[in-house]
């Protein structure tokens, strides 16, 4: 009796034991948070890039992060920040994009009291902050770099992504620099599409040189159409048009390094960018507002040696 008695102790204190673990590992697993990353444009070569680099340093946190790529469509993007706050995720981060097209997807975080965070994207209603380069300062080296390559003279042409709120102010930043030489016309602001924005890049500059239109330089307001325009001066055998491109990518370094049209790009501090916006949001989880809406990170211009 006394062996059977003292058996049926030692069970029900491995038991008990068991049960502890099991409670204290359910505790640990429900603690780590949830980030969802939601982004139309992880084909292009920059936004993978900060993307990763964000869930890294997410991961380094203990934090378990989902990204969700729509490819340009942002009716789906709204969808999947629905799915998030469904999901009940504990933060929600924008990879680029216009917020002002996911109102509704916004409407839902806010009453679900999750917060939204901007990745290179932009503000509006229901977005906690956003973290990005100063656009219109990468736009305006750039234009100025352009303006200095064609000698101050010339037709000009920019190349475009308006949903884009960084390219956008880039554009804006380009603009107000090369209107401010009298001998440089802006001729046409063409809308580049992404997905693919090297082959409709490539396409749209095959077009334009095979119409003989007068081109002494074409801003593109980041590398990919920098690139595809680049392939197409070099097909066509306009190497003296000049072009300017922005992130600072290694493919547009390579090419400037040619000695061909690219001349110039300007680097966006990626690294920093994934590392602030981790800080801000772990700020966040920790009871600490962000004291700005708005972080901006200065860019490194590239240009020949």
């Amino acid at each position: 009796m006394s062996f059977r008695r003292g058996f049926m102790v030692l069970l029900n204190v491995l038991v008990c034991a068991a049960s502890l673990l099991f409670a204290a590992g359910g505790k640990e697993q429900a603690s780590v948070k949830k980030i969802a990353v939601v982004t139309p444009y992880m084909a292009n070569a920059t936004t993978a890039y900060v993307i990763n680099q964000f869930k890294s340093e997410a991961e380094t946190r203990g934090w378990k992060v989902t990204v969700s790529d729509t490819a340009g469509d942002f009716g789906l993007l709204v969808s999947r920040i629905e799915d998030a706050v469904s999901q009940r995720f504990d933060a929600i981060v924008l990879g680029m994009g216009d917020p002002v097209q996911m109102t509704k997807g916004l409407d839902a975080a806010k009453k679900a009291s999750i917060p939204v965070f901007g990745l290179d994207a932009g503000l509006a209603e229901g977005v906690l902050l956003n973290i990005t380069s100063d656009n219109a300062d990468l736009g305006r080296q750039t234009a100025r770099v352009l303006a200095e390559a064609i000698g101050g003279k010339g037709n000009v042409i920019l190349y475009t992504h308006d949903p884009h709120p960084g390219v956008r102010a880039r554009a804006v930043g380009a603009q107000e620099v090369l209107e401010s030489y009298p001998g440089i016309k802006i001729i046409q602001k063409i809308h580049i599409d992404v997905p693919g924005p090297i082959d409709n890049a490539r396409k749209v500059t095959e077009d334009i040189m095979t119409a003989k239109t007068k081109v002494a330089g074409i801003w593109a307001g980041w590398d990919e159409p920098a690139y595809g325009t680049t392939q197409a001066l070099e097909a066509t055998g306009n190497t003296a048009v000049k072009v300017v491109g922005i992130d600072g990518t290694d493919f547009a370094k390579a090419e400037i390094g040619k000695g061909g049209p690219f001349v110039a790009t300007i680097e966006q501090d990626f690294d920093t960018m994934a590392k602030k916006l981790a800080g801000l949001i772990a700020d966040y989880f920790a009871g600490k507002k962000p004291d700005s809406d708005t972080y901006q990170v200065p860019g490194k211009l590239y240009t020949r040696k």
